[in-house]
């Protein structure tokens, strides 16, 4: 813990000019190799006295790789390797957890190579050794209705499983849908000491984005931005998980459409005083995500700060963030604090709209959806799956405002990263609570 705490002070120097620097590649794997032991020795055995499932079996091909393997490999292990197998079995009498992969090379440090060839040519009779000789009761398989991150076994891998596993296991067999989503939906101790300095970067490139250094109106288009902020993270050795937009909104006749918004913005848009702008941004780091959206006004000649009716409706989707995170109990499901966030906005007289996601290995990760832009009755499914500890989200959620000056509604579209630690919830690195202003 000392030497992972030191390479972290060491490494995230904030300089005047808020540029973060970023770990040398040496550096980042010895983080992430650090991070995956204590995902294995604490994370693993949790979850599988929670679900209890007793053996968890994942089998992925090369190229092809199941959503959760990729988490368990080592950082030097770009991707899994011929047809890798993993099995983690909970022997309930010895109060441990086994890790063994079948194949010729131990699989990192934690999981062993137990793949006997001399006695067992073949991979598949390796694998029902260990199946047979466990003996265990409920076999997990990465297959599952609901996550696509936990239905990562392939259907010929599945065939072949099948018709190797002996008739008095198969009712053994289920969905590791629940071990899947609690592995990649928990958060560590030191994941949590690392997430800070994710959102501190996307923050400060999101403010450098929207400052002078960057927009000259009337002549800066969205577009530009868009490919300044890609440019920006490749510069500082980062990569993102999803492709950054930006969006004006205006006095004019053009009213808020999400899609418009998302997908169908115009590309060449210039940015003028007046407007109102909105980014949707985020990093991909030592193999967390963060997602953010934030938003900036461009002052006209002779102002000095947004209009009061602007910042009014930014206070409103400020007020709708809290609401929703107040309803962030343990045991509640996505759909259950979505519709009670949506209910009591409604009573204060917002206009909301909640569409917030599971965040960690994936910008869009497994846990329970609270809502998406286009369901807002509930999401059935990934929305009935219920909030636990230790766990990570993107606050993303809008409210609609009139704007008496623009004779129309317009739309603050926020997203923050925060964390639920069982007892209360907190932003990670702070929120955006008031506009970034530009000056003309």
């Amino acid at each position: 813990m000392k030497k992972f705490i030191q390479v972290l002070l060491c490494s995230f120097i904030i300089s005047s000019t808020h540029a973060q620097v970023v770990l040398a590649e040496r550096e980042q794997a010895r983080v992430i190799d650090e991070i995956l032991e204590e995902r294995f020795n604490t994370v693993l055995p949790s979850l599988m006295e929670r679900t209890g499932i007793d053996m968890w079996v994942i089998i992925s091909r090369e190229y092809n790789e199941d959503p959760v393997l990729r988490t368990m490999l080592p950082a030097t292990w770009l991707s899994a390797r011929r047809t890798t197998m993993i099995v983690f079995y909970n022997d309930v009498k010895k109060k441990s957890i086994e890790k063994l992969a079948i194949a010729r090379y131990n699989v990192g440090e934690s999981i062993k190579a137990s793949w006997d060839m001399n006695t067992f040519p073949d991979q598949w009779d390796a694998l029902m050794d260990i199946i047979v000789s466990r003996n265990p009761q409920k076999i997990g398989l990465n297959i599952s209705d609901d996550y696509g991150h936990a239905d990562g076994l392939d259907h010929t891998h599945y065939d072949m499983l099948m018709k190797k596993i002996p008739s008095a296991f198969k009712s053994k067999v289920v969905s590791a849908e629940p071990l899947a989503v609690g592995w990649l939906e928990t958060r560590t101790e030191k994941e949590m000491q690392i997430y800070p300095k994710l959102v501190s970067i996307t923050h400060d490139i999101i403010a450098e984005g929207f400052s002078n250094k960057v927009i000259t109106p009337g002549v800066t288009t969205t577009d530009d931005l868009v490919w300044w902020f890609r440019q920006k993270l490749t510069s500082l050795g980062l990569i993102t998980w999803f492709h950054p937009s930006v969006a004006i909104q205006r006095s004019d006749s053009t009213s808020f459409e999400h899609l418009r918004s998302f997908s169908n913005r115009p590309k060449d848009d210039i940015v003028q005083p007046g407007d109102l702008l909105h980014v949707d941004f985020g990093i991909t780091y030592l193999r967390l995500n963060t997602d953010c959206q934030q938003h900036a006004y461009v002052l006209k000649p002779g102002e000095t700060d947004a209009p009061a009716s602007i910042k009014k409706a930014f206070a409103n989707s400020n007020r709708l963030q809290d609401i929703l995170t107040s309803n962030f109990k343990t045991g509640r499901t996505g759909n259950e604090i979505l519709l009670s966030s949506l209910k009591q906005a409604k009573s204060e007289g917002i206009t909301p709209s909640i569409y917030t996601h599971p965040l960690g290995f994936n910008g869009h990760a497994a846990g329970p959806t609270i809502g998406m832009w286009d369901m807002q009755q509930g999401v059935p499914g990934s929305g009935d799956y219920t909030l636990y500890p230790k766990t990570a989200y993107s606050i993303e959620l809008n409210s609609s405002t009139f704007i008496p000056e623009w004779k129309k509604e317009i739309r603050i579209m926020l997203e923050e990263d925060g964390y639920f630690d069982g007892s209360g919830f907190r932003y990670i690195g702070g929120r955006q609570e008031k506009l970034h202003i530009i000056k003309y």
